[in-house]
């Protein structure tokens, strides 16, 4: 119960912004007093909240706020992706401290996780940070995952990670400890954290990557499914004249909406006026390309992409229509240059494909993180981990 209540007191100071009071705790939290003047004295002496200053409001004495101290922690945050492996160092209220990107050129499973522990290290050794405030390290990784085992199980475009036991082994190469989650999870997670969402909201998050994904967030918390792999959408049908899939369908998310699905459809359409050379660094370019012609007015580039905004509202369509979520939100390293065009042709499709269109209209968002919301959102969880109260705790300990 005491680890509990000392969550229940740490989220509830994150989530003010600029701090509470005793009184103001005990008003949110539902706790007694007494109860919040011994957990909130022993979270001062342990450095993790500091008193910020006096308010006066009415009669008594005044209030001493009471805030986070942002260097009293830190996690790190890995997300690999097939093309490009991020880090960063997130400090106890979220913020990134520090940051690298490094390219995924050798993808062999030993050389990545040496690549990753290296990375590591300097990450934290450039910020300065001393490595026994480092809560521990989340990775946020592609599916499917083994969550019990901590294990990545054949990702696509990830050719060679068959079953690799990728938390234990980072957490031997690191000496932290590695908390292993997928990526749309992640990132999910990191929209909760550094987003405007509320305990009582519910969000679909569409993880534009290498790949698509998805993860729902219900009641403060996302929804990761009983073996922890919730949002694998690869093969869900959104054109059913669309290319053969290795699933043996055709037209699914992964030959139609990914970012080389859409290339090849660029290519097919003449967008382009050279062949291409093939490889993760040829799509990538050409991806920008596409999104650079559409934003400049381009007319052929502008139909590939409103296409598959097209697509995609299919796909966001039978997720909300099966899930009953408040809003839906876009993010991912390939959002950004889709970003203008989606969000301008998704809403009038999705809106005439809902199911609950005569009760609501569901608002699209982008994520407020940015590019990097898988790598942040692998740091939020191991914050979440610490900051956030789960009811399980209650029944920790008798």
């Amino acid at each position: 119960m005491g680890d509990f209540n000392q969550s229940v007191i740490l989220e509830a100071i994150r989530r003010s912004g600029e701090g509470l009071s005793r009184i103001e705790l005990v008003e949110v939290t539902g706790l007694s007093a007494q109860t919040i003047t011994n957990i909130t004295r022993r979270l001062l002496d342990e450095g993790l909240i500091a008193e910020a200053g006096r308010t006066i409001n009415g009669p008594g004495k005044p209030r001493v706020t009471l805030r986070l101290v942002a260097e009293s922690r830190f996690s790190v945050g890995v997300h690999l992706d097939p093309a490009v492996i991020t880090f960063v160092l997130l400090n106890m209220t979220g913020e990134v401290v520090a940051r690298r990107v490094v390219r995924t050129q050798d993808r062999d499973p030993n050389a990545i996780v040496e690549t990753m522990a290296q990375t590591i290290d300097v990450l934290i050794d450039e910020a300065g940070v001393d490595r026994a405030l480092v809560a521990g390290v989340g990775v946020a990784a592609p599916g499917p995952l083994d969550a019990a085992k901590g294990t990545v199980i054949d990702p696509p475009k990830l050719d060679g990670w068959h079953r690799v036991p990728l938390r234990s082994v980072l957490a031997a190469a690191t000496g932290f400890e590695v908390t292993l989650e997928k990526d749309t999870t992640a990132a999910a997670v990191g929209e909760l954290w550094t987003g405007d969402a509320t305990a009582e909201s519910s969000f679909l998050f569409v993880y534009l990557g290498t790949g698509l994904g998805a993860a729902a967030a219900r009641e403060g918390g996302v929804v990761a499914g009983s073996t922890h792999n919730f949002g694998e959408i690869g093969h869900i049908m959104v054109d059913p004249e669309g290319p053969p899939c290795a699933c043996g369908s055709r037209g699914c998310v992964e030959v139609v909406c990914t970012p080389q699905a859409i290339v090849e459809q660029a290519e097919a359409a003449g967008v382009f006026d050279d062949d291409p050379e093939g490889g993760a660094d040829e799509v990538d370019e050409r991806f920008m390309r596409l999104c650079e012609q559409a934003a400049a007015g381009e007319v052929s580039a502008l139909g590939v992409l409103r296409r598959s905004a097209g697509h995609l509202a299919v796909l966001i369509s039978v997720l909300t229509n099966v899930l009953d979520v408040d809003r839906v939100v876009l993010g991912g390293p390939f959002w950004g240059p889709l970003s203008d065009i989606y969000l301008r042709e998704i809403p009038e499709p999705l809106h005439r494909r809902s199911a609950t269109r005569a009760v609501r209209t569901l608002t699209i968002d982008g994520a407020v993180v940015g590019d990097d919301v898988g790598a942040v959102g692998a740091a939020c969880v191991v914050l979440d981990a610490v900051l956030t109260p789960r009811a399980s705790d209650l029944y920790l300990e008798d």
